[in-house]
């Protein structure tokens, strides 16, 4: 501790900001459903995912090995690097959770740290390998993977109750359902502390590797993974409530079954990609789950115009959060006036989008409203197209409509009733 000085000190502090704010930008992906369903009341929700990303924080470090030493060479990555690259990852999560788009606050880190890295030292800092594998492939697999399996999972668990009618026996039925949903947030929760924490903890143990106070290779001291853990663990209690509205209510109408199986699906990808150590996006997986939570059950609606709006920002984040990286240490490599001024843009432009999110402002006690334009968003071009090849009436249907209708009366002559 001896050897930090003044700048890795800003570095370290940095990292815990963007911590913080991974942890609210990202309390949707283990509560949305949960709350959106009623199962559990907002503010009882994220204390509990609060805790429980606490101590997912402690379980692993194989994610933060990822980074600290996989995705840039470490050798002549200089610490202002790790500044510029939390700059665009801070300023990107916090834009996308002014306009309650769940993107991926991974994503957010890993394109800060690639364009910061090239913009300092070329393209021969990023290990192409590690980014393709470790980041990209998983980018793609994991929404996939994991709206498949919650969509096979939906269709079971209602195939399974088809037969239940008993009016008590439904109650039993959805209280278990709610039951589940709460163990798998928490499950889901977990394993967000296993994985998203583990990132800012990689991220200050490069910060440290570069600075000469650890050597290459190194793990996590246990001060960074208890600083790490914390930061998360209020960000997440906050709750990031306009992400929270948008997983919840702005996708699709979640019941309990569907919540119970998204949850558990998203919970199963995360847990194997942190033992593997890919760093995935957390949001991708369950934002994918909700997704496909919402085909599985029957007559079930995907709204295709927000999830289209998702997969836009999905898409931009590494190159946005990168050119941000890549201005940002732009500026630092100028001195240290470039680095106070690169400090500035980012405080001024943290509460610029603060200020913005004042004029309509979502909490916990509004977070299940459903916004005008979603509610009156159509369902989608999926829906809309399957109801114009529905099939026409068949015969019955057709003898079913016969009526009489009784011609106009006359004064001088009865005419009989025309049947047709």
């Amino acid at each position: 501790m001896e050897h930090i000085t003044l700048l890795l000190a800003i570095v370290v502090v940095t990292a815990l900001v963007f911590d913080f704010t991974n942890g609210f930008h990202d309390t949707a992906n283990a509560m949305a459903t949960t709350i959106s369903t009623g199962a559990m009341k907002p503010k009882t929700a994220v204390a509990m995912s609060a805790v429980l990303n606490l101590i997912g924080a402690f379980l692993s470090v194989e994610v933060a090995k990822t980074i600290s030493g996989g995705i840039v060479n470490e050798d002549g990555i200089r610490t202002e690097v790790i500044f510029a690259a939390l700059v665009g990852a801070i300023l990107w999560n916090l834009l996308t959770w002014l306009v309650g788009l769940p993107s991926s606050s991974s994503h957010a880190l890993f394109g800060g740290l690639i364009g910061a890295a090239v913009m300092s030292a070329g393209w021969s800092s990023i290990n192409g390998g590690t980014v393709v594998t470790k980041v990209l492939l998983p980018a793609i697999a994991a929404p996939l993977v994991a709206g498949i399996a919650a969509m096979l999972a939906t269709r079971l668990t209602y195939r399974i109750n088809r037969n239940v009618t008993d009016p008590n026996q439904q109650k039993s039925t959805a209280k278990g359902y709610r039951a589940g949903q709460i163990a798998s947030a928490g499950l889901v929760s977990l394993a967000h502390g296993t994985n998203d924490a583990q990132k800012t903890m990689g991220i200050i143990t490069l910060a440290l590797v570069t600075s000469g106070v650890l050597a290459p290779g190194s793990n996590p001291p246990m001060w960074v993974i208890v600083s790490a853990g914390i930061a998360i663990a209020l960000g997440t209690y906050l709750g990031g409530w306009r992400i929270i509205r948008t997983m919840g209510k702005g996708l699709t109408d979640l019941q309990p079954p569907q919540g119970f199986a998204a949850q558990t699906s998203a919970a199963t990808v995360i847990l194997a990609s942190s033992h593997l150590g890919f760093s995935l996006s957390t949001t991708q997986s369950c934002s994918g789950a909700v997704m496909g939570a919402g085909l599985g059950r029957k007559g079930g609606v995907v709204r295709w115009s927000t999830a289209t709006r998702m997969f836009v920002a999905w898409g931009l984040t590494l190159p946005a959060a990168g050119l941000v990286g890549a201005g940002a240490e732009f500026l630092t490599k100028q001195g240290p006036w470039g680095i106070a001024v690169t400090a500035v843009i980012l405080v001024g432009g943290s509460f610029a989008i603060w200020l913005a999110s004042r004029r309509q402002p979502v909490d916990h006690t509004n977070v299940n409203d459903t916004d005008d334009a979603t509610a009156d968003e159509p369902q989608g071009v999926v829906t809309t197209a399957m109801a114009a090849v529905a099939p026409p009436p068949t015969a019955g249907a057709v003898a079913e409509l016969s009526t009489t209708i009784p011609a106009p009366a006359s004064d001088d002559t009865p005419r009989p009733t025309a049947t047709v």
